[in-house]
Parts: C-alpha cells; structure tokens; sequence
C-alpha cells in the first residue's frame, strides 16, 4: 500500500465541555490547536463551532459571524488548511449550519447520511442520556447536498451503520447526489458501527467505485487498533479530541496534535507516507491553494 494518507484532525466536537476536557472553543483556541495539528501532518481540520459567550463554551453555536472568526483565524494560522464543516442538527431546520457554510465557503462539509437511535446504557442499567433520534431523512440529506453544491463543498457521507453505507450508493444511483464520493464510517457510537477492524472489509465493499473513504472511531483503547487497519487498508485517517481522549498507551491526551502524531505512526507503520495540503486537494478533487 503506497497511497499517501490523508489526516484530518477532529477538533472539538459539539458538547465536550471545555471545563473538564482540554477542547478548544474561541478562535483564537482553535487556531493555536489547529497549527499544532498542522505540523503534525494534519491537513483537513473539522471544526464544531462553539458558544463564544463566558461559560457557554461547552454548547454549539450556528451564529454565521462565530463561524467566519474561527474560520479566518484557523485558516490565517494554516495556510491552505481543507476546512471540514460540521453541520449535524436533530430536527428539520438546517438554517443554521446552511448560513454558516454560506459564511466561510468550506471545503468540505459533514453530510449525515441516514438517521440513528443515539443510545447509551450504563452499567448500572439506565440510559446515560435520554434516548434520541439523530434524523436524517431523505429530504433533508437532500436539501443538505443542494446547500454544498451552492457553495462548492465536497460532501463528506458520515455513516452510523451498515445500511447507512448502503444508502450512499442509493443516493448515488437515483441521481440524488453526481460527484466524488467520500465516506466516513462513524464506529463506535454504541448504538451504530462497533469500533471493530473486521468490520472495514465488509463496509469497504459497499461503497460505490472510486470512493475515498476514512474512519472515525470513537472510544478508547480499541480504537487504535481500528486505525491500524485502516492505515493498512488504504483508508485515510482521523483523529482528534472530539473523538477519544486516549493514546494508544493509555494516557490522557492533553491536544490535539498528540493524538495526529499517534495517527501518523499507524500511516507509517503500514508503509503509508502523509499528503501533504497539495496532494490532500488533488487527491480529494478540491481546488488548489491559492494564497
């Protein structure tokens, strides 16, 4: 396998509470992480964007002049960054993450490919947060990709489960969406994908010909061998402090750019060198950088 990897570096996330975990929420944050992870190979950034009001960090903002500061300041301090949008909302109304890629003009945005029951059982037998649908109906995938189209972003399918992977394909098929498809399969939830590697085989196989494909795997400890297989695979690769907070030795990260050096490793373990910006755009079909 020699095709570079392409690394992005997951931020932030949308609910982790900066008052207990070392996650990013002002600009100014979020450019200092995003640099770090920068020199250490990362060339997509996916943002979530925060609250910036004193002791409200921890919760999401879809305000577009939030969005335009954290968008400027990340990419004054990465020049030629691929900016990835998350735009993950629960009910009908996407006006907010739409208004914001209107903002800053992502490369790339999160496409939310099918619905999921957002569960979580505790050991002592209760839900760890009111059960939740995370819907994505057909029609709101599609005003989502029409959204993307407008403002030129590469849609990024976030996939939850198996037959989520499968409606890609679909989507493909009926003409809902004509354009370089790029998959992320999102393992690890605990009521979607385990983070399990003999999964990848199987998902890798539903994807439509000529798919670029990475994974998010959520958790801790088993999911570093999940990026190693990925890396031998040839999927590319991601991580970040919305994803886990562990190293693969067990330790706390205390950033961002700790967790892309582990990534990187898995990269280059299977023999996989890292893309850099140029080659990350032509690989993924974005224009080039132009200062």
């Amino acid at each position: 396998m020699n095709q570079k990897a392409i690394i992005t570096c997951a931020l932030t996330g949308v609910l982790t509470d900066p008052e207990q975990h070392p996650v990013p929420v002002t600009p100014e944050q979020l450019a200092r992480e995003a640099r770090a992870a920068f020199d250490a190979g990362a060339t997509v950034m996916h943002v979530h964007f925060r609250n910036q009001q004193p002791g409200m960090g921890r919760l999401p903002s879809w305000e577009p002049q939030v969005a335009r500061d954290i968008a400027q300041a990340i990419r004054e301090a990465c020049p030629g960054v691929i900016f990835n949008q998350s735009t993950g909302v629960v009910g009908p109304d996407i006006s907010g993450p739409v208004a914001c890629m209107q903002a800053i003009r992502p490369e790339i945005a999160a496409c939310n490919a099918g619905s999921l029951n957002y569960l979580k059982a505790t050991a002592a037998g209760t839900w760890a947060w009111p059960p939740m649908l995370f819907d994505n109906p057909v029609k709101k995938i599609e005003s989502f990709l029409l959204a993307m189209r407008e403002v030129g972003a590469l849609p990024e399918f976030e996939c939850f489960d198996v037959g989520i992977v499968r409606c890609v394909d679909m989507y493909i098929k009926t003409g809902l969406y004509k354009g370089p498809v790029h998959t992320n399969f999102v393992m690890g939830v605990e009521s979607g994908m385990p983070a399990d590697p003999a999964l990848l085989p199987i998902l890798i196989g539903l994807l439509p010909d000529g798919s670029d494909w990475q994974v998010t795997a959520i958790g801790r400890a088993n999911i570093w061998p999940l990026h190693q297989r990925v890396a031998e695979l040839g999927g590319h690769l991601r991580t970040g402090l919305e994803d886990t907070f562990y190293l693969p030795d067990g330790g706390k990260a205390s950033s961002n750019a700790q967790l892309v050096d582990a990534i990187v490793q898995c990269a280059r373990k299977a023999g996989r060198e890292i893309a850099d910006v140029e080659e990350a755009r032509a690989m993924m079909g974005l224009p080039p950088f132009r200062a």
